[in-house]
């Protein structure tokens, strides 16, 4: 397991609550800090192995142009952008901080933090798993019938691994067969 990180980006953007914020801008600084199983790109020595920071970089680069009240907003969409593109993750923090906000005396910066943890346990096995959202076995692995399935959330919450859901599927996501 590892931290990729960067650290330090900075961009002159127009998030604010206030229309005067939304007019002047200000500096904001993004880390982003993903956390990762970087054995595969230690051994290979290949960027295909790992996250990219530079991927990241862009990211935040784009979500960050995007005007927004809160920066809580901004650190969402660059959480859901990451997570969008790199479905191995098993954790992400999102810090954005505004320097030098506007409080009537001098505040070197302001921040928000978002964490996102991915690993979780299946509700029957207690094996540990990663899940970018709660319930998303269920579409990751296949089709289970409506009864059953409510049958096995009931029992076992909403995460299974493949080889605990896997008897239940009536189709596989590979299956071709329509509805």
């Amino acid at each position: 397991m590892g931290i990729i990180a960067i650290e330090g980006m900075k961009f002159y953007a127009f998030h604010g609550y206030y229309p005067q914020e939304q007019l002047i801008g200000t500096e904001f600084l993004v880390d982003v800090y993903v956390e990762v199983n970087i054995t595969k790109a230690a051994n290979s020595d290949q960027l295909i192995d790992t996250v990219n920071y530079e991927t990241i970089y862009r990211i935040a680069k784009a979500e960050m142009s995007k005007k927004s009240k809160l920066i809580e907003n901004v650190a969402e969409r660059i959480i859901f952008k990451i997570k969008s593109f790199y479905a191995n993750i098993e954790g992400l923090k999102v810090r954005i901080s505004k320097l030098n906000p506007p409080l009537g005396n001098p505040v070197a910066r302001t921040f928000i933090e978002m964490n996102e943890n991915y690993r979780k346990h299946c509700g029957k096995c207690n094996k540990g798993i990663l899940v970018q959202s709660d319930g998303d076995c269920w579409e990751k692995y296949g089709r289970v019938f409506p009864e059953r399935k409510a049958n096995l959330l009931s029992n076992f919450g909403n995460n299974l691994c493949r080889l605990c859901i896997e008897p239940y599927l009536i189709q596989k996501p590979d299956d071709s067969a329509e509805d």
